[in-house]
């Protein structure tokens, strides 16, 4: 028999009992804890039967860490990530990992590349290092089975470039980020706008387009749902949309939000191959201000997230975790820098925010 979810070494994991006793993941983790957690749900006497049969059967072994069990501190802590080529998570990495040294921790980082599979076996192999906790980059907005797998195997973690539910994490107001932008598109007069949203998984690409479609709608320009399209976080990603984008009936847009630099890259090229001209007649802004968007043939306008910083209060809000505390997740302020993308004229660069950031719910 092949075996479902096994982790790098070619072991059996939770998940791989989870999948052969048809069961959820945190249905067979309470199955195999002598302890489950307060209020968690009691799984019937023969389903704890079946999933302790399988993994007796594949020669399933429990994590001690995984499991609650960790007697004494290794001092590493553990970061996943969807890809570490990605720039913005290679910043945030750089704030984790300086800011564990100055701590007395030494991280390190595994890529799951936002495929389930993936990121199982890093998760896996992450636990097996024994790390004290773990930095979460790659959440998922709804049923993340990986991170209600932690909460059910009382594994301390924080969320970080992406938030979930109200599990502890650092991230940018990206829906402030968003209001910023449309600010910045009305007060240059744009009103026949549209947004390449992200992937609909990423709270980032959700909420940075929530702000911007309602700050539109408040000004009386709401944008049509044709005009918001979901793209990868990437240079084809951008093309590919955006190419969609300006084959819809009627006129282009004037302006376009894209809520990821690279994606915004991707779009000026799409652009410029439908013989449009990005700063002149239309108009582009990207999200994260990554070094290349000021040094593009035609500079790039973009929010700036504190990527560094993320990553540094990352790890001190898992210090504060794993001290037992109560911790709060926490939206860090977006900027917004005007470069000629936007404007022939970049008189406005490095503007603040002119609204509250939102409370994290």
């Amino acid at each position: 028999m092949t075996l479902p979810h096994l982790d790098g070494s070619g072991r059996p994991t939770l998940r791989t009992v989870a999948a052969l006793a048809g069961v959820h993941v945190s249905t067979a983790s309470r199955a195999l804890t002598q302890t489950p957690p307060a209020g968690a749900r009691a799984a019937s006497k023969d389903t704890i039967a079946r999933i302790q049969r399988v993994a007796t059967e594949i020669g399933f072994e429990r994590n001690p860490h995984g499991a609650g069990l960790r007697t004494s501190r290794s001092h590493l802590v553990g970061v996943l990530v969807p890809r570490l080529t990605d720039v913005v998570l290679s910043t945030i990495y750089e704030g984790i990992d300086e800011r564990a040294r100055e701590l007395g921790y030494q991280a390190f980082v595994v890529n799951g590349r936002d495929v389930a599979d993936q990121r199982w076996a890093a998760l896996e192999m992450l636990l097996a290092r024994r790390v004290d906790g773990l930095i979460i980059g790659d959440a998922r907005l709804a049923d993340d089975d990986l991170v209600d797998s932690l909460v059910a195997r009382h594994v301390p973690f924080v969320l970080t470039n992406r938030h979930a539910g109200d599990h502890p994490a650092v991230t940018c107001d990206d829906y402030a980020g968003g209001v910023l932008a449309a600010e910045h598109l009305l007060e240059l007069g744009h009103t026949d706008v549209a947004v390449l949203a992200g992937q609909p998984y990423a709270s980032t690409g959700h909420e940075r387009s929530a702000g911007f479609a309602a700050t539109y709608a408040a000004a009386g320009h709401p944008v049509p749902g044709h005009r918001i399209l979901h793209s990868a976080f990437d240079v084809a990603g951008g093309r590919v949309a955006t190419t969609a984008l300006l084959a819809q009936h009627g006129p282009p847009p004037s302006a376009v939000f894209v809520v990821n630099d690279f994606a915004a890259i991707g779009a000026i090229g799409a652009a410029a191959a439908h013989g449009l001209r990005v700063g002149d007649n239309i108009a582009i802004v990207g999200y994260n201000d990554i070094p290349i968007a000021a040094e593009l043939p035609v500079p790039l306008t973009s929010v700036a997230s504190p990527m560094h910083d993320m990553g540094a209060r990352s790890i001190e809000l898992l210090l504060q975790v794993l001290a037992g505390e109560t911790v709060a997740p926490e939206r860090l302020a977006p900027t917004l820098s005007a470069r000629e993308s936007t404007t022939a004229s970049s008189v406005t660069a490095h503007r603040a925010p002119q609204i509250q950031p939102r409370p994290a719910n």
